[in-house]
């Protein structure tokens, strides 16, 4: 073996080593604050930053840095260091805003310092914006590393982690009656290779698609400790449609209707439905394309003509135009809308008949995609 190969090979098992630690470490810090250790598990925590500022790991650095924050304030809070616990929960709730803390699993004193913490950073500040100068939710994902071995063990929770959206009804029977880890683990290699584009490959782009679409969503869209961001409405959105052509947020204002879908854009869908419209009556032959149709659209929505945000109720929209949905929904473009408002819930997704059909659409295997849904009437014409 020449040394070139050989260390080439020494390269790959330490990578893969440091990638191992990192969860290990993680891992063994959450078994450590359940158990109550809460010194030990700060220690952990030490080995875990230590870990993760070695060159390579930055991207695992960035989504570590919430939950670490999250179990180094418990800790501080359980040992009397109030202060330092408040300081670690801001910087916990800086990139979780609207995350909350179960008294029930958590002390007193954890629960009194998250409180401070929120009080002090602005009491129900809303999440943060998707960007619209900064990157974009399309480029985060771009740029985004999921951590090693991001899919879901077959075990038996594994119908009730994000596979739950695409799972068929009599396939989550049968997997009710597996009864051993063996079985479990053939079922979910079958599962897989039934929406494999093409069958008998060892490259599943659907399976590792979806994967990664899930592990994205479980980090930048929890909205509490107890609950994964991809079994979030939002969550169930990024993983079967993936990132939108754009999005944003609108406050809520007193007397508006809360189902209008209009994102962060001044204007509401009815005025770009009239402008595409105008656009066709104006047209040689009575017709626009979808690119057409589009631009008008990113015209009229997009990011250059944005509301102010809201702290307490508001809107968030994520834009999906024809070439990102779906094959045969026929609209030119669907917008995906969630709510937040008090006594409502945080990012409530509103369940309207385009929504409903595209995220039906998407749970089809491949093979079905073509009869997925009828099609779609793509705009109206009045002067037809």
């Amino acid at each position: 073996m020449t040394r070139l190969k050989f260390g080439l090979i020494l390269l790959v098992v330490s990578a893969s080593l440091h990638a191992e630690s990192l969860g290990d470490l993680f891992q063994k810090t959450k078994a450590q604050v359940k158990g109550g250790q809460w010194a030990e598990a700060l220690k952990t925590l030490d080995a875990l930053d230590a870990e993760a500022s070695k060159p390579g790991n930055e991207s695992y650095r960035r989504q570590l840095g919430g939950p670490t924050a999250f179990y180094r304030g418990v800790c501080e809070a359980n040992l009397g260091r109030t202060d330092e616990a408040r300081a670690s929960f801001q910087a916990f709730l800086a990139e979780t805003p609207s995350a909350s803390i179960d008294p029930s699993m958590y002390s007193k004193q954890a629960v009194a310092a998250f409180e401070q913490a929120r009080r002090s950073g602005g009491e129900a500040a809303a999440p943060p914006a998707i960007p619209s100068g900064g990157p974009s939710l399309f480029q985060k994902y771009q740029e985004f590393r999921p951590p090693p071995n991001a899919a879901d063990p077959p075990d038996a929770q594994w119908a009730d982690g994000p596979v739950q959206w695409i799972i068929t009804a009599d396939e989550k029977r049968r997997w009710a009656a597996l009864t051993s880890d063996d079985e479990r683990a053939e079922f979910v290699e079958k599962f897989w290779e039934a929406r494999n584009p093409h069958p008998g490959s060892a490259d599943n782009t659907f399976r590792t698609g979806f994967e990664r679409r899930a592990a994205f969503a479980d980090v930048y869209f929890n909205q509490d400790e107890r609950k994964r961001g991809s079994l979030t409405d939002r969550g169930m959105v990024f993983v079967l449609l993936g990132p939108p052509t754009w999005g944003g947020r609108r406050p809520i204002r007193n007397g508006e209707d809360t189902s209008e879908a209009a994102g962060m854009s001044t204007v509401t869908n009815g005025d770009i439905a009239a402008a595409q419209s105008s656009a066709q009556r104006l047209s040689p032959n009575n017709r626009i394309t979808s690119g057409q149709a589009a631009a008008i659209a990113d015209r009229m929505s997009g990011p250059g003509t944005q509301a102010a945000e809201s702290n307490n109720n508001y809107r968030e929209v994520w834009h999906y135009r024809k070439e990102l949905l779906p094959k045969n929904v026929g609209y030119l473009q669907v917008d995906v809308v969630f709510v937040t408002k008090h006594g409502y819930g945080v990012n409530i997704l509103q369940r309207d008949t385009a929504t409903l059909q595209t995220l039906d659409a998407a749970k089809k295997k491949p093979a079905d995609e073509a009869r997925a849904v009828p099609p779609l009437p793509a705009a109206p014409n009045p002067g037809g």
